[in-house]
């Protein structure tokens, strides 16, 4: 299995450069990001292909106003939304990203499912011109109260409604285990729509070797599977990062994460 370093969460005390070299050191595979907008890009791809790690994603802004977490299903923003996929996708490109994930946004509003429909179709428009993936992510609402996106099968039925091969879906275990579990059924059943998958510790959302979820036996089922991409490990440390890397190591050794 392979591994790759979420760096919105891993090495954050440092320049996003900085952060892809030691992800190399500490053994990962590949490298992804949450909101790298005010990092040089130049400083970025050198360090990508200095290591040789690439970079699988991005996500999009979250937006100018207090509270938000996304624009693109939020009624009566739909260009400042529009402007941030710009945005995500002008900067991936730059850097050699394969996808970008739309941050969907917290709202109630009865049009936000057409508004999401409209702002996913020019994303994916964008991704096909660039050879790039669109990524939505359901969220849990514990983590993410008013999120628009809760829920494997509303992700689901977007991905079905709009029909386009740019679209996936982002199968973070840590969000899916808290709307539901049952993770290895709903993911066979939803195979062919993940473009992603993301791990952490549940309920911490720390290092996975703690918790509810036995990843040292989920992640090589869904390997089984044909998930055959890199594993995000998206999760927040309990100390510094260094210090709670164990579980790659007990990985790379054939032991697990516990």
């Amino acid at each position: 299995m392979r591994f790759s370093a979420n760096l919105g969460f891993l090495w954050t005390q440092m320049p996003l450069a900085e952060a892809i070299r030691r992800a190399k050191a500490a053994g990962f595979d590949a490298v992804e990001c949450h909101w790298p907008y005010g990092e040089d890009r130049e400083a970025v791809r050198g360090a990508l292909a200095e290591t040789g790690l690439p970079m699988l994603g991005l996500n999009t802004r979250k937006g100018s106003q207090p509270g938000d977490f996304g624009l693109a299903a939020v009624p009566g923003r739909e260009a400042e939304a529009r402007a941030a996929i710009d945005e995500a996708f002008d900067y991936g490109a730059a850097i050699g990203a394969r996808a970008v994930h739309v941050m969907a946004g917290k709202t109630a509003d009865p049009r936000a499912a057409e508004v999401f429909d409209a702002n996913l179709t020019y994303a994916c428009d964008l991704a096909r011109d660039a050879d790039m993936t669109v990524l939505i992510e359901p969220l849990n609402p514990r983590d993410a109260p008013g999120y628009f996106l809760i829920g494997l099968d509303k992700a689901a039925a977007t991905v079905e409604r709009l029909g386009r091969p740019e679209l996936k879906i982002m199968f973070d275990c840590y969000h899916l285990q808290i709307t539901g579990g049952d993770l290895i059924e709903r993911f066979k059943a939803h195979r062919a729509m993940v473009g992603h998958v993301q791990f952490a510790a549940v309920p911490s959302r720390a290092e996975p070797d703690e918790g509810e979820v036995a990843y040292d036996r989920l992640l090589p089922a869904l390997a089984g599977l044909g998930y055959d991409a890199a594993f995000g490990a998206e999760y927040r440390p309990r100390g510094t990062t260094e210090a709670g890397l164990g579980w790659l190591a007990r990985y790379r050794a054939g032991t697990g994460a516990g």
